[in-house]
């Protein structure tokens, strides 16, 4: 008897790392479930070949209630008996903590709270501040990097141009640069990763992590807001909203719920290495495993075609980026 069917994997930009094409989030998830359905969902999503967990605290010391998201993964992989090795952690580190000593006294403090040595990933905040030299950050990540505190490391919501100087600096100083970006990115969110700027970055063999698939929820057919949503680039949320009716038709027609038609299309793109989404019950990451079958039964160009009316950002958006 066989077990249950795995994910595809593919490499996190050219640092020889796979992961699953989709990875875990955890936007202040943990802290909103029972323990032990929590355990069950970490363990069942590693044995479906999701191996990637976002546990970044979006917060910093003294925040007000604090944050134990990532306290309690530590928790839930030792309650699940998963390895270090059985999965691949993913760590925020924020420029408006970065300062004397670098990224390095963050990162050990986010290590210490999930009780583990190194982050096998790690990405840098939006970019808010101009007092920075990229540079110098470059050379903070390569030290993490030679002390094994890092495997690889993105960004957040970066522009192409940026990107491109991170790139540009790295191979002048000889270490190791970015290798991927998360970017907003689904059927009604492409003008950034779709547009010209990224496409010659992604030719270098740099990847994507798709995230905000959902909208927050409303392109699952969510359209009242139960939640804080992230923010609107463009303005288009309400032309979003709008099409939701004809969004879920679309899903019925091919037998599937709008939620998984939306992760379904943002593994068509060539350049998405994993798709970041959030799971509290079990059978939302059922139907997240289910979208990759999806993508699979109707294929690339197929998809890409059907969700075309959706794109609700084209030409509102500058595809160069933040």
């Amino acid at each position: 008897m066989t077990g249950p069917t795995t994910i595809p994997t593919r490499e996190i930009g050219t640092s020889g790392i796979r992961t699953g094409v989709l990875a875990l989030g955890s936007w202040h998830t943990y802290d909103r479930m029972d323990f032990e359905d929590a355990v069950e969902l970490v363990a069942t999503a590693v044995e479906r070949g999701i191996t990637l967990f976002d546990v970044g605290v979006y917060g910093f010391p003294g925040m007000k209630p604090p944050a134990i998201t990532d306290v309690l993964f530590s928790a839930i992989v030792r309650g699940a008996g998963l390895a270090r090795e059985q999965y691949q952690l993913s760590e925020k580190l924020w420029l408006e903590g970065y300062g004397e000593g670098g990224f390095r006294p963050q990162l050990e403090r986010a290590l210490f709270r999930v009780g583990t040595e190194y982050a096998d990933l790690v990405i840098l905040g939006d970019l808010r501040r101009d007092d920075l030299s990229l540079r110098e950050l470059v050379l903070d990540l390569a030290g993490l990097a030679e002390a094994g505190l890092i495997r690889a490391w993105g960004v957040n919501n970066w522009s192409a141009t940026n990107i491109r100087t991170l790139l540009e600096l790295a191979e002048a100083e000889g270490v190791p640069g970015p290798q991927i970006a998360q970017l907003k990115y689904s059927v009604a969110r492409r003008s950034i990763p779709d547009g010209e700027p990224f496409a010659a970055i992604w030719e270098r063999g740099f990847s994507m992590q798709a995230s905000d698939v959902l909208e927050g929820g409303i392109l699952a057919g969510r359209v009242e807001r139960e939640r804080e949503v992230g923010r609107d680039p463009g303005d288009v949320r309400a032309r979003i909203v709008e099409q939701v009716p004809e969004f879920v038709a679309l899903a019925e027609s091919l037998d599937a719920s709008p939620a998984q038609l939306a992760v379904a299309f943002t593994l068509t793109h060539p350049a998405n290495t994993t798709t970041l989404f959030g799971a509290t019950r079990m059978a939302q990451l059922e139907q997240n495993l289910a979208a990759v079958e999806l993508a699979e039964r109707i294929g690339a160009v197929e998809l890409r075609r059907l969700v075309e009316p959706f794109w609700a950002d084209r030409g509102v958006v500058d595809p160069e980026g933040p």
